[in-house]
């Protein structure tokens, strides 16, 4: 069987476990998630972060998925910081107390769930909560064992997917911004800016194409981002692009209506963006691993401190 052959099947497939798509779907349309949270204990900048990344959401009329983790907010500081997301109208999702990784062979199932029940009561009570979750790191358990008794966990205790569409490494972008506006304090930031922008327009167009490959469709895609330094400088130039580029850009809960949320991939170690997932279980190959690693961007960004 060709490569042709086995995309049109799984089109098929899939079409019989979906409902009838809209016309939209032939738009590229995402959905804005932000994982973690920001630690006023630990870090000076944590309100004026926060402020700026909702800032931009509100002038762009946006409105996304926070994913906390609860050991960054668990003070009344924190707590205060969250709760200004959800007063301003977004939901608050369950990301674990301690982001911990399933997929670590010394961390049991248990020890797991106990972990995520904690942060459920420390967020449940805050506007904006919605009972979706998404794994640390991705990674959603390194055994059949650690994976489906998750998986029936969250279903049995009425969770939702907080699977990522797109995955990105605003992370590492972060991380190197920092270090770079450290050494270079005077200077114009549009080089990183650019950069950062381009990274999330490659990653955007490579998840787009391989939910086209798999689903004959644009799927609505979740945008994995984070609460920190460069979203709080960039935000709103990342909406704009999307925007340029043709996105639509909705809420998360138009995005997790799509029936791509609702599949559960055969692989192991589970995990990863649902879309790469799912090409994973599909036999679909040269895909991107490790994940969104900082390695691939490494080069690009050692060109920008070269300046």
């Amino acid at each position: 069987m060709n490569r042709h052959t086995v995309t049109a099947c799984l089109v098929v497939a899939f079409s019989l476990l979906s409902p009838a798509l809209p016309a939209h779907d032939a738009t590229p349309r995402l959905a804005l998630s932000f994982d973690d949270g920001l630690d006023p204990r630990q870090e000076s900048r944590a309100v004026e972060w926060n402020r700026a990344i909702l800032a931009s959401l509100a002038a762009a009329d946006v409105k996304a998925i926070f994913y906390v983790t609860g050991k960054y907010v668990d003070s009344p500081e924190g707590l205060a910081l969250v709760r200004d997301w959800g007063e301003s109208g977004h939901a608050i999702g369950n990301h674990s107390y301690s982001h911990a990784n399933l997929n670590s062979s010394r961390l049991s199932l248990e020890d797991f769930i106990a972990d995520v029940s904690h942060n459920h009561a420390l967020l449940e009570n805050l506007p904006g909560w919605t009972p979706r979750f998404r794994f640390p790191y991705l990674k959603e358990g390194d055994t059949a064992e650690k994976r489906d008794g998750m998986r029936k966990w969250l279903a049995d205790n009425g969770y939702e997917s907080g699977a990522v569409g797109i995955d990105a490494s605003d992370w590492y972008y972060s991380s190197r911004f920092e270090d770079w506006q450290e050494a270079h304090p005077d200077a114009d930031p549009a080089p990183f800016r650019d950069a950062y922008l381009t990274h999330l327009r490659e990653r955007a167009r490579y998840y787009d194409g391989l939910s086209q490959q798999l689903l004959d469709r644009h799927a609505a895609l979740v945008l994995l981002l984070h609460t920190n330094a460069i979203n709080a400088a960039f935000l709103s130039d990342v909406i704009r692009m999307f925007r340029a580029e043709g996105w639509e850009i909705v809420t998360p809960e138009e995005a997790y209506a799509d029936p791509l949320y609702s599949l559960q991939p055969d692989i192991l170690p589970a995990g990863e963006s649902i879309v790469w997932s799912l090409a994973k279980s599909k036999g679909i190959e040269g895909l991107r691993y490790p994940a969104e690693d900082g390695r691939y961007e490494k080069e690009r960004i050692d060109a920008i401190d070269a300046l």
